[in-house]
């Protein structure tokens, strides 16, 4: 949606959106944006209670303690009234573009998703395990999911010199959901290639790109109730905990301290109400990255 003029009234329903109620394109450039994404499938059986709590928990942080301008922070939920933010798959799609659009030398950007993740065939050789990673839009059923080839396209290939993003997934099966070349093994303290068997090429044009998934792609991350009793995914909440309590740790503190966390919570007996899921929070975090660095010395800087 990048560039569309926006003439909705939004006086009756502002205060129920967690969009700036602005006409866009605004006068003014942002180097930080942002989109976030909680799907809830409120019509579907396997509806997810958390993911609008882990949005607004995402948008609180970025506004209060990284500098993002609401103005700049586009919300695609299922309760915005405005249908073009709905989490739909061209709404997503159009959103992500709108992110990386004329991305210029010192934009930050994040994407966050929140909701059901999954996994289908490889039929490109491009994954080491042969199964692609996929998000799933409210319409998913209707349109098809979102593909991780996809999501690489969109949001890692036109990177430019300077330019960085983090995209942060709570969300089922996704550790390498961005197909980044990088993923970092934290028992062996070293990155581990991920580039796909096909030889595509799947890194930025100069620019750096980041992804904190909530687990591995073989394994699954549910709502929890297990930190405060209200449902969060069990990434988002100690994500942004913590990034609240420590500013700028660094990437690799910051996956150790969530570990602290899981352990801290099945420890105590953690209630996760969830069927599909086990009884404990299982999942293992994971990091990957379109370059390689240090992850206990690059502080993390979204």
């Amino acid at each position: 949606m990048q560039g569309i003029s926006i003439s909705r009234d939004y006086s009756s329903t502002s205060a129920e959106s967690l969009n700036f109620p602005v006409e866009f394109p605004l006068g003014r450039r942002s180097k930080k944006r942002a989109v976030l994404c909680g799907v809830s499938y409120k019509n579907w059986k396997y509806n997810l209670k958390g993911t609008v709590n882990d949005v607004k928990n995402m948008r609180d942080l970025l506004m209060s303690k990284c500098g993002y301008p609401k103005e700049y922070i586009r919300v695609l939920t299922e309760e915005e009234p405005d249908p073009r933010y709905i989490p739909t798959k061209a709404n997503i799609l159009s959103s992500l573009i709108w992110l990386v659009g004329d991305n210029k030398p010192g934009d930050s950007m994040v994407f966050f998703y929140s909701g059901h993740g999954l996994q289908q065939p490889d039929f490109e050789n491009d994954e080491h395990d042969g199964l692609d990673e996929t998000i799933c839009p409210s319409d998913f059923w209707k349109e098809g999911m979102i593909v991780d080839n996809d999501l690489n396209s969109i949001l890692v290939y036109p990177l430019k010199n300077d330019v960085k993003l983090h995209a942060i997934f709570d969300s089922c099966h996704s550790g390498t959901i961005l197909d980044l070349p990088h993923v970092y093994d934290r028992k062996k303290k070293r990155w581990i290639d991920n580039k796909p068997p096909s030889g595509d090429y799947k890194g930025t044009v100069g620019g750096l790109a980041i992804t904190i998934g909530a687990c591995t792609d073989g394994e699954k991350a549910p709502d929890t109730t297990a930190f405060t009793g209200k449902m969060n995914g069990a990434l988002t909440y100690p994500l942004v905990d913590l990034l609240k309590k420590f500013p700028g740790p660094t990437y690799g503190d910051l996956f150790d301290l969530m570990e602290d966390t899981f352990d801290k919570v099945n420890y105590q007996g953690g209630n996760i109400l969830k069927k599909m899921f086990s009884s404990k929070l299982s999942q293992t975090p994971l990091l990957s990255s379109s370059e390689e660095f240090d992850p206990y010395k690059i502080h993390i800087e979204l």
